[in-house]
């Protein structure tokens, strides 16, 4: 039942007018809506009063689903048909997912994205989530009792443009107009720097299911500006639940699992790390479908010694995003712990330490990051009151490059900045009467395209011949608020213009992100001579074809001797551009350069003799 809303003639507009926008969480094993009501965030909960949603879908004989709680029920049961951590599998290809091995889904690998083949027919990772999307919306619009303007969609600040991508197609066809993704960190720094009026630099943790978030904000006077976001998109409590699992696997020392005993064992590990979260030790007790039985305890510490190595994972991101803010662990004031995994007294001892702070979690961490999107939708829809002046400024994750000659990677836009952004840069063409030039757009921090990630490819045609160099091609890259890619290239002096609106086949696998990033790091010496030796290996080619151009024009104004002199340089420069030493490749193209330097200036001599002649003084003046 909707609440009657009464106000004073020309104190606010019509109460029936407020536009119902919604904050949803979409999460790897619980998902949940929020919304504003009085200028309060609140989680809306369903008709049982529950306000979690496990994020789990089960597919039926006749077509039809179950989602939630019910669906839940069944993943032992039916595992092969009952979905759950779907987000683990958005914009993925099958060799992406970590432990696909020990998962009882029948994969389907293909062009785009991974798909599931269920009971109810072949279902991709887009279509699952957008059903439990589709509840949420369902919630929120019984709970509201009216229609909806629009939703904020949150993500992990690691999610890379197909994984953003897939979440925004899930969330309209799940028919919600989506208002803005935004990165689940800030969601939950918007709802404590609102909620606690702080002031300061903060990290926000944020471990959930299958993701975990880095990010280092600093909030003041109401701008919440993200410095620098790190993570991994394949690490999460999922991956402690299947530690615990292979431990169980090999104290009870158990022979292959069927599917169903796969599924009660992974449900049974959640469980125990879930009960070591509160108690110092507990018993490992169950029956499997084969009849085999599993009788084992286990202590808190001992959970907490097998899945160190998990912790450890958390903390490399860590300390790189703080690095990239150019901070130290003195600087941050306060630490945000968001997402349920957090729960561990294994994560917040970590935590601790390595901040030297206790962390914040006076908000609940599985409903902040929903209470912050909340927030985000109200402002959004346009539900401005007085107080909501406030901005917010995020970031891109990883660099976003374009390729050019000799394979070479050039960042358009660095990592870590702030979004929406537009950076554009101007090239040329390599040869004569080139007509068209392909538009290769990469992702990575890496100075090669080889060592980076390929997103698109397009092709500007069109372009009007001219000489090698004359042609001005500005290539512009815009990144919205959502984090999404678009590339435009467009020769300055025709008008010719292309576009491309970046839908990458599929995303970044998280090993792939933190690899990115810890080579180029690494290998920063390496990558920069590499660099150096493609740089003068297109010189190199450059010189040669303006060289043997003008032999084939003009070779009439040199003598015989001074034909074959500059042919041998030609041949001295092919035979170094063919090897590593790039000091060599630049001697020898130095040495062409000097040798036809009289050359180039007969040819100079003879177009201004051959334009000056038969003309008066006074005529060319």
């Amino acid at each position: 039942m909707a609440l009657l809303q009464i106000s004073e003639p020309g104190m606010s507009t019509a109460p029936h007018q407020r536009r119902l926008a919604i904050g949803i969480d979409l999460g790897t094993t619980n998902s949940l809506v929020a919304t504003v009501r009085n200028s309060i965030p609140e989680v809306l909960s369903d008709d049982e009063g529950r306000v979690l949603l496990p994020s789990v879908v089960r597919y039926l004989p006749n077509g039809n689903a179950n989602i939630g709680y019910k669906a839940q029920a069944a993943q032992t049961s039916d595992p092969r048909n009952t979905i759950v951590s779907v987000k683990r599998f958005m914009g993925r290809g099958l060799k992406d997912i970590a432990h696909a091995e020990n998962m009882p889904y029948d994969f389907q690998d293909a062009p785009g994205m991974v798909q599931l083949k269920t009971v109810a027919g072949v279902k991709s990772p887009v279509e699952i989530s957008a059903q439990i999307l589709a509840t949420l919306r369902q919630t929120a619009e019984d709970a509201l009792g009216d229609d909806l303007v629009g939703a904020v969609i949150t993500v992990p600040a690691y999610f890379d443009d197909a994984q953003r991508q897939a979440t925004k197609d899930a969330a309209q066809l799940a028919g919600l107009n989506v208002l803005r993704l935004l990165n689940e960190p800030t969601a939950a720094a918007i709802a404590y720097g609102l909620d606690n009026g702080s002031e300061g630099v903060f990290a926000v943790y944020d471990l959930g299911g299958g993701t975990f978030d880095i990010s280092i904000l600093k909030l003041s006077k109401g701008v919440f500006e993200v410095l620098a976001t790190g993570g991994d998109s394949s690490l999460g409590g999922d991956d402690f639940d299947h530690r615990l699992f292979c431990w169980i696997s090999e104290q009870a020392q158990l022979a292959p699992l069927s599917d169903e005993d796969t599924r009660l064992l992974l449900v049974k590990a959640r469980e125990i790390k879930e009960l070591l979260s509160t108690k110092s030790e507990t018993q490992v007790d169950a029956v499997l479908k084969s009849g085999e039985e599993v009788h084992l305890s286990l202590s808190a510490d001992e959970l907490a010694a097998m899945t160190q190595h998990l912790v450890n994972k958390t903390m490399t991101p860590t300390r790189k995003a703080l690095r990239d803010a150019g901070l130290s662990i003195d600087d941050v004031d306060g630490v945000v712990l968001v997402g349920g995994s957090t729960r561990m007294p294994t994560i917040r001892k970590a935590v601790g330490e390595f901040f030297k702070t206790n962390p914040l979690s006076n908000i609940d961490p599985d409903k902040v990051v929903a209470l912050g999107a909340a927030v985000q939708a109200n402002l959004l829809a346009g539900n401005r009151a007085p107080g909501d002046d406030w901005l917010l400024l995020d970031v891109i994750p990883l660099s976003l490059c374009i390729e050019t000659m000799g394979g070479l990677a050039e960042k358009v836009i660095p990592r870590n900045s702030t979004i929406p952004c537009a950076r554009a840069q101007e090239f040329t063409t390599f040869k004569d009467g080139q007509t068209a030039m392909a538009i290769h757009v990469v992702q990575g921090e890496r100075e090669l395209v080889s060592d980076c990630r390929s997103l698109a490819r397009f092709e500007l045609r069109g372009i009007p011949p001219m000489a090698a160099g004359a042609a001005r091609i500005r290539v512009t890259y815009q990144v919205d608020a959502d984090g999404l890619l678009a590339v435009s290239a467009r020769e300055l002096n025709s008008g010719v213009e292309a576009s491309i609106s970046v839908k990458p086949s599929y995303g970044l696998a998280d090993d792939e992100i933190a690899r990115m990033l810890q080579e180029s790091f690494q290998s920063a010496d390496d990558d920069m001579l590499r660099r150096a030796l493609r740089e003068e290996q297109v010189e190199a080619q450059r010189i040669v074809l303006a060289t043997q151009s003008a032999l084939d024009a003009d070779s009439a104004l040199l003598s015989e001797q001074e034909r074959i002199e500059i042919v041998q340089l030609i041949e001295a420069l092919k035979d170094k551009a063919g090897g590593d030493d790039h000091q060599a490749i630049k001697a020898a193209v130095d040495a062409l350069a000097h040798g036809t330097e009289e050359f180039a200036a007969r040819r100079m001599d003879r177009s201004v003799h051959a334009a000056l002649a038969g003309k008066k003084l006074d005529e060319v003046s």
